[in-house]
């Protein structure tokens, strides 16, 4: 995205002889300025050789005010500088909004020479001070390149990070994060500038890709990465049953760059876990319950409506292997860990070669994750926090010993064709 199409008072900000940090409240908006000044101000108190940060969000549909503003320090602190982001356009899906609000802040930083850069896309509810101070102080005192974010979650949580994004890219990229793909992050000036590379290269253009090559990028270029704890992430409940278009949106955009990292991920062996600050933050009693029975009946209609298409990425082995689930008992209803490895893997060597429509391919793997959201909620019905974790762990390990046939595959794929 340009810099003309972000803000026409952004000149404003570069006259100012830009920024140590720049940070993006990707959810505020602007008539909320005032408060996120005060949060800053908190957030940022202690930190030392900061002069300027820049905060970028939102500006409000209903209540205009000047794109550019700086809201004074106090003759001690630092003065905070804040920029609008353009309004959502009338056809942007949420996750688009979400990416290119990321991609608009990164211009800014880019732009500004900022030395560290944090963007939070969670609800503004959700944000405090020492969130914001756990994003960018690594980076800006301790000589970090990425920090990742670590949540405080219960077991039916961030299902999708536990099940595909952190082990996925824990085996390929061989860092132990627990959500790679944030959505909040810590950026260092050296890292934003390789995101902002990549980004106006090869893939210019693309709407889908840029969240999920931050952690990617920080892999192949060896940068310094941790994770912070930030406490406790409010989140809508899930819409366990209307999951189709999240998981095309989310699962297209790590698929595809892993196509593009190839060469580098095939060469990692093993993997490492990273530093991480802060504390967990403890977690109130847990109430939510899913329908587990509604789960496994998808799964069972896939079984019977999408095995053409399933037949197309899995081998035999696989598809045996489901249809042998679809007849258990719903009480007894597990799927191997094995097994759900390499539907993943062999979901993203279908991406590669294509198969057939993108959309339509990952689509199809819904009633494949509702399978596995039911296995594993039925497994973890009366589990703690320890085995939640130790069930995890479990699961991140298959996906590392199924490399060699991810591996394999993406090498060779008339050899592995199904």
């Amino acid at each position: 995205m340009e810099l003309d199409a972000i803000s026409p008072e952004l000149e404003q900000v570069e006259r100012l002889g830009g920024a140590d940090l720049v940070v993006g409240i990707l959810a505020s908006k602007n008539e909320e300025a005032l408060a996120t000044a005060s949060l800053m101000r908190e957030a940022l108190a202690g930190l030392s050789n900061l002069s300027r940060a820049v905060v970028v969000c939102r500006n409000g549909a209903h209540s205009p005010v000047p794109s550019v503003q700086e809201v004074p320090g106090d003759g001690q602190a630092q003065p905070i500088i804040f920029c609008s982001l353009p309004e959502p356009g009338p056809v942007e899906t949420p996750y688009q909004s979400v990416i290119n609000g990321y991609r608009s802040v990164f211009a800014i930083g880019g732009k500004l020479g900022a030395r560290g850069c944090g963007v939070i896309a969670s609800q503004p509810e959700t944000i405090t001070p020492l969130w914001i101070n756990r994003l960018v102080q690594p980076v800006l005192e301790l000589g970090f390149d990425l920090v990742a974010p670590r949540y405080a979650r219960h077991k039916m949580e961030g299902l999708l990070n536990r099940s595909v994004l952190s082990p996925l890219h824990r085996s390929l990229y061989g860092w132990q994060l627990q959500n790679p793909v944030g959505p909040d992050f810590g950026l260092s000036g050296k890292l934003l500038q390789r995101v902002l590379s990549r980004d106006s290269g090869s893939r210019r253009g693309s709407q889908t890709d840029l969240l999920a090559s931050i952690s990617s990028a920080a892999a192949d270029s060896g940068f310094q990465v941790c994770e912070s704890h930030l406490g406790l992430r409010n989140q809508p409940p899930t819409d366990w049953m209307n999951l189709s278009s999240l998981l095309t949106a989310i699962l297209g955009a790590v698929f595809q760059e892993l196509e593009h990292q190839a060469a580098f991920w095939q060469s990692v062996r093993g993997s490492r876990p990273v530093p991480a600050f802060g504390v967990p933050d403890t977690l109130p009693e847990e109430t939510s319950t899913v329908d587990t029975r509604r789960m496994i009946e998808s799964f069972q209609l896939g079984i019977q409506s999408l095995q053409d298409v399933w037949a197309l990425v899995l081998p035999p082995t696989s598809l045996l292997e489901l249809r042998k689930l679809a007849r258990m008992p719903p009480d007894q209803f597990r799927m191997p860990d094995e097994l759900w490895a390499r539907i993943v893997y062999d979901f993203a060597l279908g991406y590669r070669l294509r198969v057939i429509s993108r959309d339509h391919l990952l689509r199809s793997i819904t009633p494949l994750y509702l399978g596995w959201i039911a296995s594993y909620a039925l497994e973890m019905e009366t589990a703690g926090p320890a085995e939640v974790e130790s069930r995890i762990e479990r699961l991140s390990s298959s996906y590392e010993s199924s490399k060699s046939y991810m591996v394999s595959r993406w090498r060779w794929p008339d050899r592995f064709n199904p």
